[in-house]
């Protein structure tokens, strides 16, 4: 069955193009104008993965993810003409899982579309379920609970999870991190991790200001602790 993939954006050129080399590619694919009109075709269609506008009319990109993202984490892929890398920060603060910065090549998009489609379908055979500390990962059904609570993530904060938690101790660079996650790092910049952390230490953390969990390691980078 082809993927459905939501495309967002306030330009019915860009929606037209995004769509119809979409469509070629596979998908099934929907539109919406702004965000009003996404989030009722978000909640009809059910997409696999949402390519979001930020600048829109009556509802914009952040003001969409933060009413979508209290229903689902379904992955969300911000479409920018920013440039300022801060306006990204915003975006990945709010539970974006990716970003590409306009003019993009349609070889790129479906590139970041099939990279953040393997993060949020993927199964694992060996070592389904992770364990560490009172922190339980599972791979097959996309489960975590923290103390025997469960926790919601998006399909990055999962992968991040994932992969500091399989090797407790290890230290990893930003930009190893980086790399898991996008498959390759494109226009990626260091502080997507930072970003990405710091959502995963609100959600599992007692204290996100110090971290149990999730530890820095100045200079480097990040590691699984388990305290």
């Amino acid at each position: 069955m082809p993927k459905t993939i939501l495309v967002v954006d306030d330009k019915a050129n860009v929606r037209t193009l995004v769509r119809d080399y979409l469509t070629e590619q596979g998908f099934h694919v929907s539109v919406a104008d702004n965000g009003q009109n996404a989030l009722y075709a978000a909640r009809h269609d059910k997409p696999d993965l949402i390519l979001l506008d930020i600048m829109m009319p009556e509802m914009d990109g952040y003001e969409f993810i933060r009413a979508y993202r209290r229903e689902s984490e379904t992955p969300i892929i911000l479409l920018t003409a920013r440039l300022e890398e801060s306006d990204k920060v915003i975006g990945l603060e709010l539970g974006a899982d990716d970003y590409i910065t306009k003019p993009f090549g349609m070889r790129e998009l479906a590139a970041r579309i099939n990279t953040v489609l393997r993060r949020a379908g993927k199964t694992h055979t060996p070592s389904t379920v992770l364990r560490a500390a009172d922190i339980v990962l599972d791979h097959e059904t996309h489960a975590v609970t923290v103390s025997d609570k469960d926790v919601r993530l998006t399909p990055s904060e999962f992968d991040l999870l994932a992969i500091l938690m399989a090797a407790p101790g290890r230290v990893y660079t930003r930009m190893e991190l980086l790399d898991a996650l996008q498959g390759t790092s494109f226009e990626g910049i260091a502080r997507t991790i930072d970003q990405h952390i710091r959502n995963l230490r609100l959600k599992i953390e007692v204290d996100p200001s110090e971290p149990r969990y999730i530890e820095t390691v100045f200079g480097v980078g990040y590691r699984f602790a388990g305290k």
